[in-house]
């Protein structure tokens, strides 16, 4: 029997795009775990392998390239590996949802916003079309936007207009689980704080949990409670939002955390994390981050990172994870 206690549990996935030329290590051995009504941050630069994590579990990988290697996705107690399509059909936006990187792309351009909330509805709640219209408009009002709107197409409204119509389309059926993949990228920041007290609201409103997909610490400080910092398709540190804001016990965390400017600080200059992600088609031994780390040693380059806890609940991939995090705790 699975253990019910976690509604999406991710063990040990291994994804790669693999084509005549090369093969691109996307997702190394990720292990991760989200409870009802919890946000998870995905963090990490581009290229660390969010995106493929977000579209595996909704099992929308261009097959081929890519390939699942390893690894299983229970959800609610089921392997979405093992479902047939039309079952995996079912799941998607009724159960798990997915908020796509740009709006702009993710609507279509000749139907009008009304008809593409309501393909949901139809869908997976009823073949009526007089209900799913105005079910549509009742969820175009739950984000903002008035009902008679719901006529017009897609180049008529803003990027945070469009952004709100893509939120109503993901969460038209109640799903359990939200995917915000870099929801806000293209928004400005007056916007962007609109649309993510939105999801906010939205997410307590029908209880639902989420995983947010971003490299913006800000907005994981704002929304998420637990923290996964990915580099090079792996997890290298994890924690609640506290725990890796206040004492971060990787070099790769410290170093993104450096990267935010402090109001309350005179210096002019941040301090960049030197280097470049490794290459995905090329990973290099043991730690993916020894390259660019100023307390890399031999053994860092050799063996395989093991998880360190820090302290309960909070995980770190780096033999030096206990000094640094005693160094933060100022020596305890």
């Amino acid at each position: 029997m699975e253990n019910k206690e976690y509604l999406l549990s991710i063990k040990d996935l291994v994804v790669q795009y693999v084509t005549d030329e090369f093969t691109v290590h996307a997702v190394n051995g990720l292990n991760f775990t989200i409870k009802e009504g919890e946000t998870i941050g995905l963090v990490g630069e581009t290229g660390a392998g969010k995106t493929t994590t977000a579209k595996t579990i909704m099992r929308l990988l261009p097959i081929p390239p890519a390939k699942v290697l390893g690894g299983q996705i229970l959800f609610n107690g089921r392997d979405l590996f093992q479902l047939s399509e039309k079952e995996m059909t079912n799941i998607r936006g009724r159960e798990i949802s997915m908020i796509f990187q740009d709006p702009m792309t993710s609507l279509n351009p000749s139907n009008t916003v009304g008809d593409q909330i309501a393909e949901v509805f139809r869908l997976h709640r009823t073949k009526n079309k007089k209900e799913a219209k105005k079910l549509a408009g009742d969820m175009l009002e739950m984000v903002g936007i008035d009902r008679s709107r719901a006529k017009d197409y897609p180049h008529q409204f803003s990027g945070g207009m469009k952004q709100r119509v893509v939120i109503a389309m993901a969460l038209a059926c109640q799903p359990k689980l939200l995917l915000a993949d870099e929801p806000t990228t293209a928004l400005d920041v007056t916007i962007q704080a609109q649309v993510l007290e939105l999801m906010r609201n939205l997410q307590n409103h029908y209880k639902m949990s989420m995983i947010m997909i971003t490299h913006d610490l800000g907005i994981v400080a704002n929304v998420c409670d637990h923290v996964a910092i990915m580099y090079a398709g792996g997890i290298i540190e994890y924690g609640d939002k506290n725990q890796i804001f206040d004492t971060p016990s990787h070099p790769y965390t410290q170093g993104l955390l450096a990267c935010i400017p402090d109001i309350a600080n005179d210096e002019n200059k941040l301090i960049p994390i030197e280097g470049l992600m490794p290459d995905p088609t090329n990973l290099p031994q043991g730690c993916a981050f020894a390259p660019r780390c100023k307390h890399a040693c031999e053994q860092c380059c050799i063996n395989e990172i093991k998880n360190i806890e820090v302290e309960p609940g909070h995980y770190s991939k780096c033999i030096f994870a206990k000094d640094l995090f005693c160094g933060l705790k100022g020596g305890e």
